[in-house]
C-alpha cells in the first residue's frame, strides 16, 4: 500500500514538473523573439536616420558650393564691369585732355601739325595720341566709323559732324553736355583755329547732322580701328 502511494506521488510530481518546463518553454520563447525583433527595428530606424542625415549633409554641401560659385561669378562680373567702366572713362578723359592741348592752334587746310591743322586731322591726331586709334583722314570717311548716336544721347568723346550741303565736311569732338542738354565741342574752325563751340550757336546748330560714338562702353574702339599711321589730305573746313 505504501509503495502504491509513493508511486502515485512520484507520478504526480513528475507531471507537475513536466508541465512547468513546457510552460516555461512556450512562454519564454516568444518573449525572446519579441526582444530580438525590437532590437532589429531599432537598428533599422537608426540606419535610416543616419542615411537621411548623410543625404541632407550632401544636399547642404551642394547648395553651399552652388551659392559660393554664384557669388564668385557675380563678383567676377561686377569687377569686370567696373574695370570696363574705368577703362572707358580713362580713355575719354585722355582724349579730351589731349584735345584741349590743341586749343589755340591755327587752322590750316590740309595741315596736320600744331603749327596748323584742319578739323579732320585734329580729330585723328587726338584719337591717335590718346587712344592709339587711326581714324580715316577726311571728315566724310570718319563719319562712317563707330555707332550713330541721337543728339539727345551725345556724351563726352563722341564725334559730331556738320555739312553746308549734303556732304559731310566738318567734324568736332564733344567736350561736355550740361544738365540742360547743351552740347559743347572742340574743333578746328577756319576762323579761330582749335576752339570750343556750342551746338546752340546760330552758325553751327543748323549745320549739325549727326553724332558718332567711336569708343564703346568697354573703352574699346568700334569697327576695330587700326593703329597704323594715317596719311593724305582731306576735305574739311
Amino acid at each position: 500500500m505504501k509503495k502504491r502511494v509513493l508511486l502515485y506521488l512520484v507520478a504526480f510530481v513528475s507531471t507537475v514538473s513536466l508541465q512547468s518546463c513546457v510552460t516555461n518553454y512556450v512562454v519564454s520563447k516568444p518573449a525572446t523573439y519579441a526582444k530580438e525583433y525590437k532590437s532589429d527595428a531599432k537598428l533599422a530606424s537608426l540606419e535610416t536616420n543616419k542615411m537621411e542625415q548623410d543625404k541632407q549633409k550632401l544636399i547642404n554641401s551642394f547648395l553651399a558650393e552652388k551659392t559660393a560659385a554664384l557669388a564668385n561669378a557675380k563678383n567676377s562680373i561686377k569687377n569686370s564691369e567696373i574695370a570696363k567702366a574705368i577703362k572707358h572713362n580713362t580713355t575719354i578723359d585722355n582724349i579730351l585732355t589731349e584735345a584741349q592741348t590743341y586749343i589755340g592752334t591755327p587752322y590750316r587746310y590740309g595741315g596736320m601739325t600744331r603749327n596748323g591743322i584742319d578739323c579732320s586731322a585734329f580729330v585723328l591726331s587726338v584719337f591717335g595720341a590718346a587712344a592709339g586709334l587711326s581714324l580715316p583722314r577726311v571728315a566724310a570717311s570718319q563719319s562712317e566709323e563707330g555707332e550713330k548716336i541721337d543728339k539727345e544721347n551725345l556724351q563726352k568723346g563722341d564725334l559730331i559732324f556738320f555739312s553746308h550741303g549734303r556732304r559731310i565736311s566738318h567734324v568736332g569732338i564733344v567736350e561736355s553736355v550740361d544738365e540742360n542738354g547743351e552740347v559743347k565741342f572742340i574743333h578746328a574752325a577756319t576762323s579761330k583755329g582749335v576752339m570750343i563751340s556750342s551746338l546752340n550757336d546760330s552758325y553751327w546748330g543748323p549745320k549739325y547732322r549727326f553724332g558718332k560714338r567711336i569708343i564703346n562702353a568697354n573703352g574699346e574702339a568700334y569697327n576695330n580701328l587700326a593703329t597704323t599711321t594715317p596719311a593724305s589730305n582731306g576735305t574739311s573746313f
